[in-house]
């Protein structure tokens, strides 16, 4: 754990066209790290590997069920009837039993990656390599998932956790590493390091955690609603996810939405957006506001890209676009602790967590009114993570931009929003709005 090395992938490693040295023993073979192909028919059968955006491991031609079978069919060898029973059965452990013949952009972010989970750990790998495997998932998930990895893993596998995540490394327990820019800052037993970390960077990295966290003081005078919403409903294929939600957004008011997988947080931004149609309700937004007014900071940085353009280039039709000064770029690279060489780079060549905060960079640029931030710091480390979010609050505070931020982390929600929306599993008959304004928030 701890901070991704500049020049990683999208997935944490290092970007493509670098190469490895040493060696790697697995068993009684020994293998050379500057030679990857030959791990090639390791993966699978005794290597599973777990990506870090399960959009790009994930056929989007394939429904969900049917892509766990065939790495039961085909890694495995069980036959096709029961790798199909065993498909479903995986599903059905991780919540997931009506999403087997869901299509992967039919899914929410947390429900993509619990099929990925279940495609990854199909093939009977003793060695399972998890990037970020909780990422987008609520605490009862992320729960589940760590140990359904565990299980797993059995008495004679190994289980290679990276990951931001200090709750989920506390509950995988054994052997902890952490890194800065690629150099290991620490290690030793995950339970010693947490009850007494020896390193200056590492009592940094605890303490970013959001639980640690001042509250963030609310607006004294929040001004004008720039959004608004009566007794919404909305339906997904034959699921109603929510139903009877009201909610109102001020200028420079920061409006927070938690629950769990699949309730529908996503697309109540959506919604609110104007990307989907509500099946019952009104949404009003601010008039007069000019065209780049409502912007969405999404999930998955890794969709929102073009792939073959340099970050430089997307940019720089961004600012054509809104016109605004090109200088304003180095101005929010810096904030944002982002290298300005980063901008000649394509997508592929950067890490997750730098691309999350160079989606951050686009919509500031965009001078929006209203900002709907889909999960903004789940690709960062906690340090990153807490200096983006007070970029994002503060853009709220000084330039009264209305944020609505959707997070599964509750403490960082509450630490943070002004208001709350809490929603709950679909067909929940609680899933009714449920409130917490803070004193001096909108009424």
């Amino acid at each position: 754990m701890g901070q991704e090395p500049a020049g990683a992938g999208p997935d944490g490693h290092a970007a493509r066209g670098v190469g490895g040295k040493g060696r790697v023993a697995i068993g009684d073979r020994v293998l050379n790290a500057g030679t990857p192909d030959r791990f090639r028919g390791l993966w699978g059968r005794e290597i599973g590997v777990l990506p870090q955006e399960p959009w790009l491991s994930l056929d989007p031609l394939m429904r969900a069920e049917t892509q766990i079978a065939e790495a039961h069919r085909l890694v495995r060898g069980l036959l096709p009837r029961v790798a199909r029973a065993r498909a479903a059965s995986d599903l059905s452990e991780l919540g997931l039993a009506e999403a087997g013949s869901r299509f992967p952009h039919q899914l929410s972010g947390g429900m993509a990656q619990r099929v990925a989970i279940a495609a990854a750990r199909a093939g009977g790998a003793r060695i399972v390599i998890a990037d970020e495997p909780t990422k987008g998932l609520d605490a009862a998930r992320r729960d589940e998932v760590a140990d359904l990895l565990l299980s797993e893993m059995g008495q004679a596998g190994g289980l290679l956790i990276i990951t931001h995540d200090l709750s989920l490394a506390r509950r995988i327990g054994g052997r902890l590493i952490v890194l800065r820019a690629g150099q290991v800052v620490e290690s030793g037993t995950t339970r010693d390091i947490f009850a007494a970390p020896g390193q200056a960077y590492t009592r940094e990295l605890f303490a970013a955690d959001p639980e640690s966290w001042s509250p963030r003081p609310s607006a004294a005078h929040p001004g004008p609603a720039v959004v608004s919403a009566e007794d919404l409903a909305l339906v997904r294929g034959q699921r109603t996810l929510f139903q009877g939600v009201s909610l109102k957004i001020a200028a420079g008011q920061v409006f927070g939405v938690t629950g769990p997988s699949g309730c529908g947080k996503s697309s109540l931004g959506d919604a609110i957006l104007g990307l989907i149609p509500p099946a019952h309700g009104r949404i009003r937004r601010q008039g007069g506001a000019h065209p780049f007014a409502f912007q969405k900071l999404y999930q998955d940085p890794v969709a929102a890209f073009p792939r073959k353009r340099r970050i430089g280039e997307a940019l720089a039709d961004v600012v054509t676009m809104a016109g605004c000064a090109a200088r304003e770029v180095d101005v929010l690279m810096e904030s944002l602790g982002l290298d300005p060489k980063l901008l000649e780079r394509r997508p592929g060549a950067v890490s997750g967590g730098e691309l999350q905060r160079l989606s951050l960079l686009r919509v500031l640029l965009r001078k929006p009114a209203f900002i709907f931030a889909d999960e903004p710091t789940s690709r960062l480390d906690p340090i990153t993570q807490a200096s983006v979010i007070r970029l994002v609050t503060g853009a709220a505070d000084t330039d009264g931009i209305a944020v609505m931020i959707v997070s599964h982390d509750q403490a960082l929600i509450r630490n943070t929003a002004d208001s709350v929306l809490s929603l709950s599993e679909p067909g929940n008959e609680e899933t009714a709005l449920r409130h917490r304004h803070r004193a001096s928030s909108l009424s």
